[in-house]
């Protein structure tokens, strides 16, 4: 496995179909900025209306390549691509259809992910989201920044804001106006707790919220005192005295909830039971852990008592 430095860097750029990728990879590709002659290998996984003109650029290292078909995204194939192409680097135009998971299977191991954009049509988006909210998620959860384009006075963007923090409260938000003029989405997300106190209490109906601004930003938690109620996980191949503390939590339907779970050391003896509800409270401390992959917030479990469940056991972000 080569070293971080030697890593294929890729672009990542997301949406459904005609929601502006192409464009802006096309002008992307004309900056001199961004496109300097290393050899780039631009990888095509949905063909729109609109097609790309290397003519155009300044540099023609460009090497083009389509897969439109989804059994055919293979880490086999995106190799031989990456090998045939002698690429320094990668653009992707990804899918809409495709999950993100799908990506990463396939991404090859000289590779790293540099940057994901997601771009979204304004005047489509409502309909997207009421019909395909689980790809619609999928994205902005993996994404630096949601670009709306096409958008119009009429709309709210209180309205498009609500929804990409619903998934994320990283994602940079920019609405880009038909008469090309920009805005950057400055809408404050106050947290339902104060997140600058020392000894910080979460409610149930806050949960989601919590996980995931701490995975998201966990320095912000390092050395806090946390207390929340968690539904107990333990598996044989964790370390000793160590299990995990969470709650089920869904995104946007029935079908990706799943279990979500901070790494809990616990020194004091008697363990909670796998699957018993308990309210905790310790520590967190951000470190390397063998149960991330890297850093993660570790919670030293300072005292826990048994707890009813909660009223909704599966935390929400609503």
């Amino acid at each position: 496995m080569p070293n971080q430095d030697e890593l294929i860097p890729i672009y990542l750029f997301l949406g459904f179909l005609e929601s502006g990728k192409t464009k802006f990879i096309q002008e992307t590709l004309e900056d001199r900025r961004f496109n300097k002659g290393e050899k780039t290998l631009l990888l095509v996984c949905e063909e729109g209306i609109e097609e790309f003109d290397i003519s155009k650029m300044p540099k023609k290292n460009i090497t083009v390549s389509v897969i439109e078909d989804k059994s055919d995204f293979t880490m086999e194939n995106f190799t031989k691509l990456l090998k045939e192409s002698g690429a320094e680097r990668v653009v992707v135009e990804y899918n809409g259809m495709w999950t993100m998971d799908e990506f990463f299977k396939a991404m090859p191991d000289e590779t790293t992910i540099a940057q994901v954009m997601c771009f979204v049509d304004a005047t489509t988006f409502t309909n997207y989201n009421a019909n395909m909210r689980s790809l619609v998620v999928d994205k902005f959860n993996n994404t630096e920044m949601v670009v709306f384009n096409r958008f119009d006075e009429k709309y709210d963007p209180n309205e498009f804001h609500k929804i990409v923090r619903g998934v994320s409260r990283r994602a940079e938000i920019v609405y880009e106006y038909a008469d090309g003029r920009v805005a950057y989405d400055d809408i404050e997300d106050p947290l339902p707790f104060d997140v600058e106190a020392d000894e910080i209490t979460i409610e149930d109906k806050d949960f989601a919220l919590w996980y995931r601004d701490i995975m998201d930003e966990p320095m912000k938690y390092d050395g806090k005192t946390m207390t929340f109620k968690a539904l107990i996980a333990k598996n044989s191949k964790f370390p000793e005295n160590t299990f995990a503390v969470g709650r089920h939590i869904m995104t946007c339907c029935v079908e990706d909830i799943q279990y979500c779970w901070l790494v809990a050391q616990y020194e004091g003896g008697n363990e909670p039971e796998n699957k018993e509800w308990i309210t905790v409270t310790g520590k967190i401390s951000v470190q390397k852990h063998k149960l991330y992959r890297g850093k993660g917030p570790v919670l030293y479990v300072e005292s826990f008592e048994k707890a009813e469940a909660p009223e909704q056991p599966v935390a929400t972000f609503y």
